[in-house]
C-alpha cells in the first residue's frame, strides 16, 4: 500500500518509514502542514499517518482540508496531545484512528493493518477477479495472477478506484522506487501488460485521454 506519513521529528518520521517499507508499504515522507496539504490535493494514498503538532498548517486543519475535498484515504492521527477532548476533536474532524505519543511501535503497525483492511477488505471481487488486499494476490477462477512488483502496484490502484480515473502521473508515483517517479512509457508498459491479463476476469482498462486510464467491469 502506499502511505503518506506527515510528521516534523526527523527521527520519528525516518523511522516510521522503516517500518512501513519493512511491511512491504511504500512510504512517503514529509515534514510540514503545507507541503502536505498540497500533496494530498494533487495525489492519492492509502492511508495518511499524520502528526497535529505540524508547521505552518497543523495537522487538523490539514485533515479538515482532506475531507472538505472529500478524500475518503483513512487517516491516522499521532499527537502528544492524549486528552479525551483532544481525540474526540480529531475524530469529529474525520480521523479514522487517534494514536497518542510515545507509542509502540507494534501498536502502531496493527493500526495501520486494521485500518487498511477496514478500507480494503481481505478480499474483494471484480468480475472473476478475486483479489487479496492482505497478500496482494489476484486469482481468476482458480488461477492465480502472475503479476510483477510494479504491475501489482499498479493494479492495486486500478481496482481500489474501480469506475473511477486514476491519473498517468498518480500511477507512476506508486509504482516509483526510492520516491523517484517512473516514467509515462514504462505506465503505458505497465498497463499493456495488465490489459492481457486481465480480460479473461471481464475486466478492461479504458484510456481517458488526457486523464488516465479507469478499470471497468464487464465494459
Amino acid at each position: 500500500m502506499r502511505i503518506l506519513v506527515v510528521e516534523d521529528d526527523a527521527a520519528l518520521r525516518d523511522g516510521l518509514k522503516a517500518v512501513l517499507e519493512r511491511a512491504g508499504h511504500h512510504a512517503s515522507v514529509i515534514g510540514d502542514g503545507i507541503e502536505a496539504d498540497d500533496r494530498l490535493a494533487r495525489d492519492s494514498f492509502d492511508l495518511v499517518v499524520l502528526d497535529i503538532g505540524l508547521p505552518s498548517m497543523d495537522g487538523l486543519t490539514v485533515l479538515r482540508r482532506m475531507r472538505q475535498r472529500k478524500q475518503s484515504t483513512p487517516a491516522l492521527i499521532l499527537s502528544a496531545r492524549d486528552q479525551i477532548v483532544d481525540r474526540v476533536r480529531g475524530l469529529d474532524l474525520g480521523a479514522d484512528d487517534y494514536l497518542s505519543k510515545p507509542f509502540d511501535r507494534t501498536e502502531f503497525e496493527a493500526r495501520v493493518r486494521a485500518l487498511l483492511r477496514r478500507a480494503h477488505g481481505a478480499d474483494a471481487e471484480f468480475g472473476s477477479l478475486r483479489w487479496s488486499w492482505e497478500s496482494h494476490q489476484g486469482w481468476i477462477g482458480e488461477q492465480p495472477m502472475a503479476l510483477t512488483k510494479n504491475e501489482t502496484i499498479v493494479l492495486e490502484a486500478l481496482l481500489s478506484a474501480a469506475g473511477r480515473i486514476v491519473s498517468k502521473a498518480s500511477l507512476a508515483q506508486r509504482a516509483a522506487a526510492d520516491d523517484e517517479p517512473t516514467s509515462d512509457n514504462s505506465v503505458e508498459v505497465y498497463i499493456y501488460r495488465l490489459r492481457r491479463k486481465v480480460e479473461p476476469a471481464g475486466l478492461t482498462i479504458k484510456t481517458v485521454r488526457g486523464l488516465g486510464y479507469s478499470l471497468q467491469v464487464g465494459a
